[in-house]
């Protein structure tokens, strides 16, 4: 390339370096500096994961009993998942193997953005439906024979991962393909990068209004809610206490189902605070890149340290839940190891004692712990909630 003599003067070093000398000094190590220990924690999540997230879409696909309306929110929360475990982390493990040259292309580029923030948008506004559809069916049992039906719930859904993908524009439009440009000597070689192409300006005010609206905002409504949700089971649970208002007849009725659902919300509780743990992390690393204008060098370690820990509960996020199913429903726990070819002596085993299988529609949906008529019959096949030796989710 022509350039004037002052150019050629300021610049004598970098015209004198080979273009890995180049890629080296601007772009920095080809691979991540940790890549080896971040590689195994991913693996690891990504084994756990993919297998949990599958047997969490396969027992609910195969099981009608399963096919809750509660259980369609944690079906679309495992696709979700799979997503990220599936195509995400491979890409970004391939991204700290080679840093650079990114070798996919501008659609690639935008392929990989958009896969990401959709399934963070998809992630969150699952889990906000998630604790709607719990906040009604326990605090407006009677709308909740017309509001928590399988037609409604796969109108949420989507209206959800449509949501999710438009409001996802914003940040991919803001990437691209840029390679390292030296002046008086042009683009260097295999450095390639997908990054932020638009001005910083743009991308701090998409990400801190998608931190808003798609984080802070919905946990503290899912805050509220689950508030609600256990002043309303307390209140109902102090009903039940002998010589509070439970005839004799129906007590033993009512506190099974009253149980069923406690159990049903605390595990979907403890999944909300689980999200919340592990999504801070990558929201904080993005603020962090947004709001921070003058970098010192314990900035720029402590951001470093941020994003791996960002990186790892990001993807742990998405194994965590099926393991949350499996500790914390027995329903779940049977239904994976039924999958898994491990229920068949437990089977027998309990037809011995005069249990119900999973396949004989043991407790299935939020509506019937509610003892909703309509939904009774066609979930249970065992004469309601006193011949039952467990519930749905417990």
């Amino acid at each position: 390339m022509l350039c004037n003599g002052s150019e050629a003067r300021g610049l004598s070093e970098d015209l004198n370096l080979t273009d890995e000398e180049l890629r080296l000094k601007y772009l920095g190590p080809q691979q991540t500096e940790l890549f080896v220990p971040i590689c195994a924690t991913y693996l690891l999540i990504f084994a756990v994961g993919a297998v949990g997230n599958g047997l969490t879409c396969l027992v609910i696909l195969r099981h009608t009993a399963m096919r809750t309306p509660t259980n369609c929110y944690l079906f679309s929360l495992a696709v979700s998942d799979l997503l990220v475990l599936l195509v995400g982390l491979p890409l970004e493990l391939y991204e700290m193997w080679r840093n650079y040259p990114f070798l996919l292309g501008t659609g690639g580029c935008y392929f990989r953005t958009l896969l990401f923030e959709t399934v963070c948008l998809a992630s969150v506004l699952n889990v906000t439906a998630l604790s709607v559809e719990r906040y009604v069916a326990v605090v407006h049992p009677l709308r909740a024979r017309s509001v928590v039906t399988h037609a409604h719930v796969r109108r949420v859904l989507g209206v959800i991962w449509s949501l999710a993908v438009l409001c996802s524009l914003p940040n991919t439009s803001l990437h691209g393909i840029r390679q390292l440009h030296v002046p008086c000597r042009g683009p260097v070689p295999d450095s390639a990068m997908c990054v932020v192409v638009r001005p910083q300006t743009l991308y701090n005010l998409v990400v801190q209004t998608t931190a808003l609206l798609f984080f802070c905002l919905p946990m503290a409504t899912i805050s509220v809610l689950y508030l609600l949700i256990g002043l309303r089971l307390r209140r109902e649970r102090l009903l039940l206490t002998p010589g509070k208002g439970a005839r004799a007849g129906n007590a033993r009725s009512l506190q099974q189902q009253d149980r069923g659902r406690r159990q049903v919300t605390k595990m979907l509780f403890v999944l909300v605070v689980v999200f919340a743990i592990c999504w801070a992390p990558f929201h904080a690393d993005r603020l962090m890149w947004s709001f921070v204008f003058q970098w010192t060098d314990d900035l720029v370690l402590a951001f470093q340290y941020l994003h791996v820990v960002s990186g790892v509960f990001f993807y742990l996020g998405s194994a965590a839940n099926p393991v949350l199913y499996s500790l914390m429903s027995s329903r779940f726990r049977e239904a994976f190891q039924e999958a898994l070819g491990l229920g068949a002596w437990r089977h027998r085993h309990r037809a011995q004692h005069g249990s119900h299988s999973l396949s004989r529609g043991t407790v299935g949906s939020t509506l019937y712990e509610l003892g909703c008529p309509g939904n009774r019959a066609p979930l249970a096949g065992n004469g309601g909630p006193e011949g039952q030796q467990e519930t749905n989710l417990s």
